[in-house]
């Protein structure tokens, strides 16, 4: 994978306030508004999070390219990002966030293309948490990268770390925020894997679309489950990881590419 390219459309740190933040995470939740609260760094790591298992995707670039349109939407939908959840209603495909994304891909040697969906890679070791000077992007025991709102400055360090380019940082007042996943101007945000559904037992919002649609072209599931669906055809397929180069070590893989 190394060898194909991919085509896609200052502050000092706060110490009083970060601290401030450290000493009432027991609380577990903060408020911002009724019905819509944030968790604390250590209620968002050490929740049901454990490192006996490792949180991941296989996806078959194989797949009909619309499958990836509807992935898209169902993210928005459940995360509430795109123009339609701006307050100025209007796109802007500079600023816009984009936590999944279609990308096409082509191999420079055989010409060989195919289109895929990228998103946050969830990697065993993320230059993204390795920068941040604040603590808020971090790394939970079962592999899923998150950003802590309480914490995160807006300097976009995380964002030019990211060699997947998964990162988004919000530039406009939101609207009909998710409870479950509240934004905010001059923060920077990326695919969760739709963490408040696996804390609760399902599936990413894409993944589950998919299976509505009677595919299986992304496959969720627990990487050190050896019994798993996505072990299992880890373990007879050949797979790919994104810049495998790097050693991040991603938690998504891809297959047909």
């Amino acid at each position: 994978m190394n060898e194909k390219t991919m085509s896609t459309p200052e502050t000092d740190v706060d110490t009083s306030r970060r601290n401030l933040l450290k000493g009432g995470a027991a609380a577990a939740v903060v408020t911002l508004a009724p019905g819509v609260t944030l968790r604390t760094v250590e209620a968002a790591v050490t929740g049901p999070a454990t490192s006996a298992q490792r949180w991941g995707m296989l996806i078959d670039a194989t797949a009909p390219e619309h499958l990836w349109d509807l992935a898209v939407e169902a993210c928005k939908a459940e995360q509430g990002w795109g123009p339609e959840y701006n307050t100025s209603g209007k796109a802007n495909p500079l600023t816009d966030p984009q936590w999944i994304r279609k990308v096409s891909v082509k191999d420079p040697k055989t010409g060989a293309k195919a289109t895929l969906p990228v998103m946050c890679q969830h990697c065993a070791k993320p230059p993204c948490v390795d920068v941040c000077p604040t603590g808020a992007s971090m790394k939970r025991a079962d592999g899923i990268v998150l950003v802590d709102k309480h914490i995160c400055i807006g300097c976009r360090y995380c964002m030019m770390a990211c060699p997947y380019s998964c990162r988004s940082f919000v530039h406009e007042d939101v609207k009909n925020q998710r409870p479950h996943m509240p934004r905010g101007k001059g923060t920077v945000e990326s695919c969760t894997l739709c963490v408040h559904r696996v804390d609760a037992g399902q599936k990413p919002a894409c993944v589950e679309a998919l299976n509505n649609a009677g595919s299986n072209a992304i496959i969720f599931g627990d990487l050190n489950d050896p019994n798993s669906d996505i072990s299992r055809a880890v373990a007879k397929h050949v797979t790919q990881r994104i810049r495998a180069d790097l050693d991040l070590e991603p938690g998504v893989h891809y297959r047909g590419i």
